[in-house]
């Protein structure tokens, strides 16, 4: 009963806000064609909240656990065992989410030590998951108007 619980949790804040942005790819064909055998975690930690987001790829499907960040051990790459890492704000972190903020605009950030990042083949990954969506958010734009 325990065990039903914990998978019902429900995840809020941050991580709920990636959740909800990311989840859509489940169902998306592109995405589980590029994705089907790629399999990487990655830790997006707000050093301004309390909360981190852990998405998880696997054969192709897309998933998002939320961890507190308060401590330093729980968010090290030992105890989760991610591939890559974004620290940053969390309004720097909807900006790249939501596609507001380049590519350039991200290693402006970079260098200028406001975006925080570990494993950079494993990040362009998520970034990629990103433009899918936008890009297939932009397709039902063009199919409305």
């Amino acid at each position: 009963m325990s065990e039903e619980k914990t998978k019902m949790k429900r995840i809020r804040g941050f991580p709920g806000v990636v959740k909800a942005q990311l989840d859509p790819l489940n169902q998306n064909d592109v995405f589980k064609a590029k994705f089907k055998d790629k399999k990487f975690k990655i830790l997006l930690n707000t050093t301004d909240g309390k909360l981190a987001a852990v998405v998880s790829v696997e054969k192709g499907a897309v998933d998002v656990d939320m961890v507190d960040n308060s401590l330093k051990e729980s968010i090290e790459k030992k105890t989760l065992g991610w591939n890559g890492k974004i620290e940053t704000r969390t309004p720097l972190f909807l900006e790249i989410a939501l596609g507001k903020l380049s590519m350039g605009g991200i290693v402006k950030n970079v260098l200028s030590r406001k975006v925080k990042l570990k494993g950079i083949r494993n990040l362009l990954k998520l970034l990629k998951l990103f433009s899918i969506i936008s890009s297939k958010e932009e397709k039902k734009e063009q199919k409305g108007n």
